[in-house]
């Protein structure tokens, strides 16, 4: 008769559950009656419920729950429940059996956290044991055995009543030789979400699929046209191959209604790979990376995975927005690092992934928010802050958890997640115990919280930023069941954002911030050496005729020096920052002057040249050598204290300047050649080097004066000396050959000239004894025009 009833204004199912509830509360008055008049019990008594609950709770058997289906069950489902009992007892267990408990719903959010915490096997509280053929039996078992089991029943066995949450019980009675009566040896808790009917009013629920990782790309980039990037580890290829981590995500978010959070460097890291990629190895060696099928493989999986989907992007590598308030913004430029960040977010997802994103959010760690974090997420453009519920906590007496909107002042809403919901899949979650439990007990908060009212609000579960492929598993497990449930409908993050708030909802910000999560900071320094990183690219780049090739890679790098990932990994954070200036510092360094030694300056003016080598790929332009004499008064450049010419060098390749130099004084003279950029900046390190002035003294000229002299009246003799010799010969030869000698004379008078000028010049070759305190000349002063722009040279 039972089954047939039926009560007006009441579904057949709550009907024949009432019916039920009313004649179990009857059968067991008389009983209860008796119990009330029974004497109080003694302290033997006592003391043995004491050891019973003391060896129930003590684990003496250990209860693993490791699945449980359906995970909200509705009319007409049969629930199965399978898992192991070990014995971890000294003892062999006999006649046991694993049975099921229900106990009677929970009232509030609060009593499902309470009985999950609890261990021990409470009398009355964990409910009566469904039994009949609903357990399975164990004659005996043995110390550290565990034995498998499985229990299905009908769900309309388990005697459930209104809709609610249900805590489970599943246990292992049996008895021991020191304690020879049935007794409850072991339990599992788990919750049991009943709502088999459509709920009137349902929550809208928005959960985020967070796509992040660690920063893997240096700024280091090959010599090549591609610039193919350098990787500090392959990690983040096996994290994207198949069974990996970040594989996963995709593979199980892609059938889920939820909203892609995703960091664009992750994004771009894979992209990279795609064309090739290398990766570091000891010291200065890098070697091939081989996964670019793998990384276009999971690219492609991405792409499919979020089409139609909403897709929020994150600010590049995620940076960590709390640090960054609290640490950076007294650092000069750190703000604008967060804004170049935000501003090549949305380019960088639409490129790879064809949609369009959402950059509209700003998502401090955990949620946790205060009037500084605040004010830096919405600098760079974001008017919405992901918060969390144990940040904005509720101080306005609301009996119900309120939709997830919140104004907050300045034409920004804290979007605030479901701090329970939130935090259910963290820890470890590779047992498949653990696993189904943190999936029931989602289920069960979710369930509650829709009971609390018939208010429809907009709740949002915010997970943490990097959940682990079990994490994951579990969340999806969990985020499916509750997608098909009866009392929870989808919402993506944008809608759940302008919903309507609820009135009575906290919107005070507040000033504390979690001191475990302060210590976990980016602390001043890091900032210090990202500003200074910045300044030294600034000076770099005015110099490069195609800036892209270092800005961009290096701009990227210093976004990920605030990334949040770096977050309990201060050593490698610290690692990561020092490579990216250090890498910095070797290119600037690679255009520089070349070393000189000392100089030697013979007579009043000469050239001087300087060389500067440019051993970057590409060519450099926008600078200027400056030659200074410290030294004026002895040694001037170009007339004056220093002479400035413009350089142009290029890519691996030297220039030569020559500049005209004049001395006034003989001595040492020491001059400084130093390059600048045009706006006046020192650009790498300076060049020392001497200049010995010598000049040619009153008593060198005498000295070649009279040798040029003696050469003269050597030629002059050796001349009139023929001429006579000459003339005797005619006297003696007679009248006919002087004639002739008259004639030859006449036809050929140079060609004794020109064999005595040939004679002298030989002579005075030959008599113009190389002086060897005369230094030999390094200078020249020829041609002062400086050499082409693709000069090499060969040192």
């Amino acid at each position: 008769m039972a089954e047939a009833a039926d009560f007006q204004g009441m579904s057949p199912s709550p009907a024949r559950r009432w019916l039920r509830r009313t004649g179990a509360l009857l059968a067991g008055a008389p009983l209860l009656a008796g119990l009330l008049q029974l004497p109080a019990s003694s302290p033997a008594q006592a003391a043995g419920q004491d050891a019973v609950r003391d060896a129930s709770g003590s684990g003496t058997v250990a209860v693993s729950v490791d699945s449980l289906s359906p995970s909200a069950p509705t009319d007409g489902d049969t629930l199965t429940i399978s898992g192991t009992v070990t014995n971890r007892g000294k003892q062999a267990v006999t006649d046991a059996h694993v049975g099921l408990m229900v106990g009677s719903a929970l009232p509030t959010r609060s009593a499902i956290d309470s009985t999950a915490e609890r261990t021990d096997y409470m009398p009355g509280a964990d409910g009566s044991e469904v039994g009949g053929k609903y357990v399975e039996k164990f004659s005996n078992l043995a110390p550290g055995v565990a034995e498998p089991f499985s229990i299905s029943v009908p769900v309309d066995k388990l005697d459930l009543g209104a809709d609610g949450v249900y805590p489970l019980g599943v246990s292992l009675s049996g008895q021991t030789s020191a304690q020879q009566w049935e007794q409850v040896l072991g339990i599992q808790r788990t919750f049991l979400p009943w709502q088999p009917d459509e709920a009137e009013t349902s929550t809208k629920t928005t959960a985020l699929w967070p796509l992040i990782a660690t920063a893997h790309m240096t700024a280091e980039t090959g010599s090549n046209e591609q610039q193919t990037p350098v990787f500090s580890d392959d990690d983040l290829a096996k994290e994207i191959a198949p069974g990996g981590r970040l594989d996963q995500m995709v593979s199980l978010g892609k059938d889920l209604d939820v909203t892609w959070v995703i960091d664009p460097d992750l994004l771009a890291s894979v992209d990279a790979m795609v064309d090739g990629y290398r990766v570091r190895g000891e010291g200065d060696t890098t070697t091939v990376g081989t996964h670019q099928a793998v990384a276009k493989r999971w690219l492609d999986e991405v792409q499919k995975a979020v089409a139609g989907k909403e897709v929020v992007a994150l600010p590049f590598a995620d940076p960590d927005v709390a640090s960054l308030a609290h640490n950076g913004t007294n650092v000069t430029g750190s703000l604008s690092q967060l804004k170049e960040a935000t501003d090549v977010a949305a380019t960088t997802v639409g490129t790879i992934l064809h949609v369009t994103p959402s950059t509209d959010f700003a998502w401090p760690v955990d949620g946790a928010v205060d009037p500084s974090i605040v004010k830096v997420a919405t600098s760079a453009g974001a008017d919405k802050v992901i918060a969390r519920g144990d940040s904005l906590n509720e101080t306005g007496g609301l009996t119900y958890t309120p939709s997830a909107a919140r104004p907050i002042g300045g034409g920004t809403t804290a979007v605030v997640a479901d701090t329970r919901m939130s935090t259910a899949f963290q820890g470890d979650l590779t047992k498949a115990s653990s696993s189904t439990l943190a999936v029931q007990q989602f289920l069960a908060q979710s369930l509650a919280l829709d009971l609390q009212t018939h208010k429809q609000r907009s709740i949002v579960v915010a997970p943490q930023r990097m959940p682990t492929a079990s994490q994951a598993k579990a969340m999806a497990e969990a985020l499916t069941a509750l997608q098909d449930s009866t009392w929870s409908e989808s919402q993506d993050l944008t809608a759940a954002a302008k919903a309507k708030p609820d009135p009575g909802a906290t919107t005070k910000v507040p000033n504390a911030y979690p001191s475990a999560l302060r210590k976990q900071q980016l602390p001043r320094s890091a900032f210090g050496v990202i500003a200074n990183t910045q300044a030294k690219l600034n000076r770099f780049q005015v110099i490069l005729t195609d800036k892209s090739r270092v800005v961009t890679p290096f701009g990227l790098a210093l976004n990920r020096e605030m990334s949040t990932s770096w977050r309990g990994r201060s050593t490698e954070a610290s690692t990561f920052r020092q490579g990216v200036e250090a890498y910095l510092d070797d290119l600037t360094e690679q255009v520089k002057l070349v070393e000189k030694s000392e100089t030697k300056l013979s007579g009043r003016s000469a050239m001087i040249p300087v060389s500067v080598q440019n051993n970057l790929v590409q060519g450099v332009d926008h600078l200027v050598l400056r030659l200074t004499s410290t030294n004026p008064t002895r040694l001037k450049i170009g007339g004056d204290d220093y002479k400035e010419q413009p350089i142009t060098v290029s890519g691996g390749h030297a220039q030569t300047v020559k500049f005209t130099t004049s001395a006034n004084a003989n001595g040492r003279a020491t001059v400084i050649a130093q390059l600048y950029t045009q706006d006046g900046q020192p650009y790498g390190d300076a060049v020392t080097f001497d200049v010995k002035v010598t000049e040619i003294t009153a008593t060198v000229m005498l000295v070649i004066g009279g040798g040029v002299l003696l050469l003269v009246l050597a030629g002059f003799r050796m001349y009139t000396q023929r001429k006579r010799a000459g003339a005797r010969e005619a006297e003696e030869d007679g009248p006919d050959a002087k004639d002739d000698e008259t004639a030859d004379g006449q036809e050929n008078p140079s060609g004794t000239m020109d064999r005595l000028s040939e004679e002298s010049g030989a002579r005075s070759g030959a008599g113009a004894p190389e002086q060897p305190s005369d230094p030999t000349p390094d200078t020249a002063a020829e041609n002062a025009d400086p050499s082409g722009t693709g000069e090499r040279v060969d040192r």
